[in-house]
């Protein structure tokens, strides 16, 4: 029996590093991405801008909406293209949608698309609730990523020996 190939472009994750220097994640949920056949060639091809996309959570009808989130052109699609920025449905179970959108309505909440990858051939995105930083707590994190550089560093050094 022949082994499956695992495609590099399949293992693709697109991230959004933006994300996690804005805002401090309390919590993430993995979701599936509702996308039409343009969209789903172009996320392979790794063409999506994630650093300026949110999500709203609503309660009465419950649904997950993913917006401004930039899904390039698929060039041999020819004419028949996607909208690049339109809002897009995020699949979840009703509970988990209930509890992301009383967790937003916090003051300072938002939720925000974190990475987008293919898991068994469907597009999922992992969304986090996140409070935005302020600019001390920024600094703070920056200091610390510099700091566990030079140590990593450090011990690489140590290891040539």
């Amino acid at each position: 029996m022949a082994k499956k190939r695992s495609h590099p472009e399949q293992n693709r994750v697109i991230e959004n590093r933006r994300a996690r220097h804005e805002y401090a994640i309390a919590e993430t949920l993995e979701v599936g991405i509702q996308l039409a056949g343009t969209e789903v060639k172009s996320v392979r091809a790794g063409e999506v801008s994630l650093g300026e996309g949110f999500i709203t959570a609503t309660e009465a009808p419950c649904a997950l909406d993913l917006h401004q989130v930039n899904i390039g052109e698929y060039a041999p699609a020819g004419p028949r293209q996607h909208k690049l920025t339109r809002v897009r449905r995020l699949l979840a179970h009703k509970k988990e949608i209930v509890r992301l959108a009383r967790a937003a309505e916090k003051k300072g909440a938002t939720i925000v698309p974190l990475k987008m990858y293919f898991n068994n051939g469907y597009a999922k995105l992992l969304i986090g609730l996140g409070m935005g930083k302020g600019s001390v707590d920024k600094r703070d994190s920056i200091r610390e990523r510099e700091m566990q550089r030079d140590i990593d560093r450090a011990m690489s050094k140590k290891i040539r020996f």
